[in-house]
């Protein structure tokens, strides 16, 4: 018996299941990073010809500048700044410094796979933008607390008769939970802690005399 006409049990057949590799979703703020450093690239390239021939620089795309919004928009949406109220501040500025940097792109960069890597060097930017506008919003902030621990009631609202007294004690309020004026006051010395006292070694007892000392010298 010929072996194609032994018959096949199932158990024999090998089923070989067709193995289904799922695509990534790409974010809403993806970048593709090939497509963008080419496009800045030629940005670059473009600009320096305008120069040369002294004309007036061309301005960036409206790929380049949506580019710069996904990667602010992206940065901002990370655990680091996701909480900070003035977030969309943080990536207007970012924006800005990307435009007004571009120029500033170096497409001859030797990197890690010979191309340009403009999604880098752009998301370094915005890094940094987010950082200083986080130092001064901290400081504008700063110089509302200490208008508001300074200056009398009469400068946040018109308030007469018994509500004059009223608004005195929440502005009393709010400057005694504020933790900021805590620290300018400084603690009370109910909430000094004092260090612990160290404990030092107990001097010796001296030994009194009994029948037992006139033996020992």
């Amino acid at each position: 018996m010929k072996d194609k006409d032994k018959p096949t049990s199932k158990k024999l057949v090998k089923k070989t299941a067709k193995k289904t590799v799922k695509k990534k979703k790409r974010g809403a703020h993806y970048v593709d990073n090939a497509l963008f450093a080419e496009a800045v690239s030629e940005h670059v390239k473009g600009v320096k010809e305008d120069i040369a021939n002294e004309i007036e620089p061309r301005g960036i795309t409206d790929y380049i500048g949506k580019c710069f919004l996904n990667i602010a928009e992206g940065l901002s949406h990370s655990g680091n700044f996701i909480n900070y109220t003035y977030r969309e501040d943080m990536v207007m500025d970012a924006v800005e410094n990307c435009i007004k940097y571009i120029n500033n792109f170096d497409i001859d960069k030797p990197t890690r796979t010979g191309k340009p890597n403009a999604f880098s060097y752009f998301t370094q930017i915005s890094w940094f933008a987010f950082l200083r506008r986080i130092a001064k919003e901290k400081k504008q902030a700063e110089i509302k607390q200490k208008i508001i621990s300074t200056s009398p009631i009469d400068v946040f609202a018109d308030f007469g008769g018994d509500a004059a007294q009223i608004g005195e004690s929440v502005i009393e309020r709010m400057r005694n939970t504020n933790p900021f004026f805590k620290e300018e006051k400084g603690p009370t010395p109910e909430e000094v802690e004092l260090p612990p006292k160290r404990r030092g070694r107990r001097p010796a007892k001296k030994a009194k005399n009994g029948p037992l000392t006139d033996f020992f010298s």
